[in-house]
């Protein structure tokens, strides 16, 4: 049987993988796998020539269908069955070669059901239970080629990079940005019910500002039906459309802005929007909730700086000096990845938005007193992103207090502090820090996940083969696996964020943060403690993901799950 070759295949990836992935730990390369690949049909797994295209569809009044591998108990055989008149006597003439079948004529209805079980089987062959347990939270993924041997300096940014927070910072930063609201903005008292909703709004989400609206846009300014909220309440599809003149597409123009900001949108790139975002909700939920009429503009630049009030007058920064040990994580992994690049010679530099005063607390926290001999220069309040752009303003110095000093700057020397902005040449290699990767590992590595995704993929792919069944009952089972498809969309979906899904992903393409990430991150992970699991002379590849009109022929994408093509038998013949 096919599958029983699939699965012994499978299981040799499976143990070359394993051998990948221990590697990772002694700092050697782990290709990091997500599972439920398919490959091109074209061949059987005997090597025989399958269907052509346009042999492969339902019966027309000249042709015959051909039917490979039907798992209804009628038909076993690889044989072209003929449909029509009497099947001894109508032929297939192909190529100038006459084809004849007497087995048994079956109805599309069985025959359908038939090649809807056969690939469930084969789904379940390929991914036994417990396989998919390759991706690991501590790898490093490229974007593009990077050898590290080449790099001799070493830049970090201070928040969320050398350091990493609790997520009780994320509900002090709500509560008192809820408090400014009532308090300073003179909002109705009914929002001090809401309370923070943990896990609600996720990174790299779109708000239309003018609209109200919360949602997830892909890489092609696509909405995501089914992710659109107004408060807390989703928006139903009809009324997405609606509100969009028809289409779920966002001119381009409208999230065009280089930081993803235009004139209606406002995309949240950053991890501490996430108060911000369900702040936003809230209020705006108020409102719709109790019939009153309000300016969603309005609404959403009072809860903008109202978030903005918690950095300015330094809440933030206080809540966290005032108990290190409760808001900063991982401190020690900084330590370790800081004296593993000075002890190998690197030059390092810290650029932070952050005042010096929090900086300096923090670092003498996860690394210790003498942090500074570990960094060549440290800029504090740079005013990032301005600071990478083309306008040019003077460094000044702090002294050892935090004061900035009158003298003028020619040089920027180790052990002194700096503030305020530098044009740079850009061209350097960067590397994006993104803690939501090691939770969206870990789902991708369950089972649940990988037999849904492996069946969503493959029951597109048999939508897609055999949508040309327009007879009556054919186009019964059709509907009932469009159906089963958008509950397996749910199921995924709801397996990372109940609201929104994945960060990286809508249903099928990425998402508008993917998007952002792979421009403008060489490199990305979850934590610069990554790392310390490769040599310092290692060289990152980034993987070749196959175009839509590409054959994945490669070993590193057998196991990807961005193979459309439905026929898994297939896929012995071309691994």
């Amino acid at each position: 049987m096919a599958g029983k070759k699939i699965g012994s295949l499978t299981n040799t990836l499976w143990q070359r993988s394993s051998n990948c992935r221990v590697a990772l730990f002694a700092g050697f390369n782990v290709p990091a796998f997500a599972c439920g690949s398919f490959a091109p049909g074209g061949s059987t797994m005997n090597g025989q020539q399958c269907c052509k295209d346009g042999q492969n569809g339902g019966p027309t009044k000249h042709s015959a269908a051909n039917h490979n591998h039907v798992a209804a108990a009628a038909v076993t055989s690889h044989r072209h069955q003929i449909v029509g008149k009497n099947r001894t006597e109508e032929s297939l003439t192909k190529s100038g070669r006459a084809f004849s079948s007497t087995a048994p004529q079956i109805n599309n209805k069985t025959f359908l059901w038939g090649r809807y079980n056969e690939m469930k089987r084969l789904v379940q062959d390929l991914l036994p239970p417990g396989v998919c347990t390759l991706l690991n939270p501590s790898t490093i993924y490229a974007n593009n080629e990077v050898n590290l041997e080449e790099v001799d300096i070493y830049g970090f940014d201070y928040d969320y990079t050398l350091a990493l927070y609790s997520s009780a910072l994320d509900e002090m930063i709500y509560n008192k940005a809820r408090e400014f609201l009532v308090e300073h903005y003179k909002y109705p008292q009914g929002i001090r019910k809401y309370e923070y909703i943990p896990n609600f709004a996720t990174r790299g989400l779109h708000y239309d500002i003018q609209k109200g609206l919360l949602m997830k846009i892909d890489a092609f300014h696509y909405i995501q039906l089914g992710t659109v909220y107004r408060g807390l309440k989703p928006v139903p599809d009809d009324e997405v459309m609606k509100l969009y003149g028809g289409s779920n597409h966002v001119p381009l123009h409208q999230v065009s802005g280089f930081y993803g900001k235009g004139p209606k949108m406002k995309q949240f790139m950053d991890v501490f929007s996430i108060p911000e975002m369900t702040l936003l909700a809230a209020a705006n939920d108020y409102f719709v909730s109790n019939d009153i009429e309000y300016d969603p503009v309005h609404l959403y630049k009072d809860v903008s700086d109202a978030i903005g009030m918690v950095h300015i007058k330094g809440y933030m920064y206080r809540w966290i000096m005032q108990d290190l040990e409760k808001f900063i994580v991982r401190g020690d992994e900084t330590y370790a990845v800081l004296h593993r690049l000075a002890s190998h010679g690197k030059k390092l530099f810290l650029i932070t938005n952050s005042p010096f005063s929090f900086v300096d607390k923090g670092m003498k926290y996860m690394v210790g007193k003498e942090w500074r001999d570990f960094f060549d220069v440290v800029i504090v309040q740079a005013d990032k992103p301005h600071f990478f752009n083309d306008c040019i303003k003077p460094f000044r110095r702090l002294d050892s207090n935090g004061d900035l000093q009158w003298d003028r700057i020619k040089s920027l020397d180790k052990g002194q502090i700096y503030k305020q902005d530098l044009m740079l040449r850009h061209g350097w290699r960067t590397g994006a820090i993104v803690p939501e990767l090691e939770v969206e590992t870990k789902v991708v590595n369950t089972d649940q996940y990988a037999q849904s995704l492996t069946w969503l993929q493959a029951l597109t792919g048999l939508l897609e083969r055999m949508q040309m069944y327009r007879d009556p009952e054919s186009k019964k089972v059709v509907q009932e696996w469009v159906k089963e498809r958008e509950e397996l969309r749910a199921v995924t979906k709801n397996l990372f964020n109940p609201h929104f899904g994945s960060i990286f992903r809508t249903c099928h393409n990425p998402t508008y943060f993917s998007r952002r990430l792979c421009r403008f991150s060489d490199l990305y992970m979850a934590s610069i403690s990554c790392l310390l699991n490769y040599d310092l002379s290692y060289t990152f590849y980034p993987r070749r993901t196959p175009l839509q009109h590409e054959a994945p022929l490669w070993m590193d994408q057998l196991c990807t799950g961005c193979m459309k093509t439905p026929f898994l038998e297939d896929m012995a013949h071309i691994r």
